[in-house]
């Protein structure tokens, strides 16, 4: 399943190289007609971040994030920011099928076990980014990218396990916008080490050959970003190789 992603701030589609929020790319069509352009390449799924929310810790971008559930025929997956189950609550009672929790998911454990628990494990996706470290773990990082974690993702991910959760989200957070390539080797291992967890992979691709081999790995979603705004080619090729 391809996601094609949006990523807001100021009410507008942007992309940050690695996270860099001084690395930004300011796209000019709304992100309402590109979501709808997405549903016509036979996109069932969107993935939409709200980099306002992720870099300031409170949502900032939720109407346009609702309008975008309602108005574009696409089943909506979203982050950045939340820090409340209200906040939560209020997404997926106005469209949203899936809300995506970041930070919190690695500073509070046992507050987003709570929430799975709240509202469906269908309904939440953990989502962890990840810097390599120097010993060639993976380390979730908090706070839009812009805070270290000390603990790998094997300990977040062990933590999880048995309390519900089934969907995560993981991104090389050194890949982001590089279109260099994804991080096979850490998909492998997740999806080896975690069978039971709904993989979505994030980060990296750049060509059609990415995703036929991030596609290979058979992971329940590949999200795709920039190299879609870049024209690298287009959603229904990636849809369909």
């Amino acid at each position: 399943m391809i996601y094609p992603a949006i990523d807001l701030m100021d009410g507008g589609c942007v992309r940050l190289l690695k996270g860099d929020f001084n690395k930004r790319t300011d796209y000019t069509v709304p992100p309402l007609d590109v979501a709808k352009s997405y549903a016509a390449a036979g996109a069932e799924w969107m993935h939409v971040v709200d980099l306002d929310g992720a870099k300031d810790g409170k949502t900032a971008q939720t109407d346009l994030i609702l309008d975008v559930a309602a108005e574009s025929g696409l089943k909506v997956q979203t982050g950045g920011g939340l820090r409340e189950l209200a906040q939560i609550q209020r997404l997926l009672q106005g469209g949203v099928e899936r809300a995506v929790i970041g930070s919190l998911a690695v500073t509070n454990p046992q507050m987003v076990k709570f929430w799975i628990s709240e509202v469906g494990q269908e309904r939440v996706c953990v989502a962890l980014d990840v810097n390599i470290g120097e010993d060639g773990d993976p380390y979730p990082a908090t706070r839009g990218w812009t805070e270290a974690g000390e603990r790998t993702l094997w300990h977040v991910l062990d933590d999880y396990m048995g309390t519900g959760l089934k969907t995560i989200l993981v991104t090389d957070i050194g890949r982001d916008g590089v279109e260099g390539g994804s991080n096979i080797d850490l998909y492998k291992q997740i999806m080896t080490n975690y069978p039971t967890l709904d993989l979505i992979t994030s980060g990296g691709v750049g060509t059609l050959d990415h995703v036929a081999e991030l596609k290979a790995l058979n992971p329940h979603g590949v999200i795709i970003g920039k190299a879609l705004y870049e024209e690298r080619f287009t959603l229904e090729d990636a849809i369909a190789c």
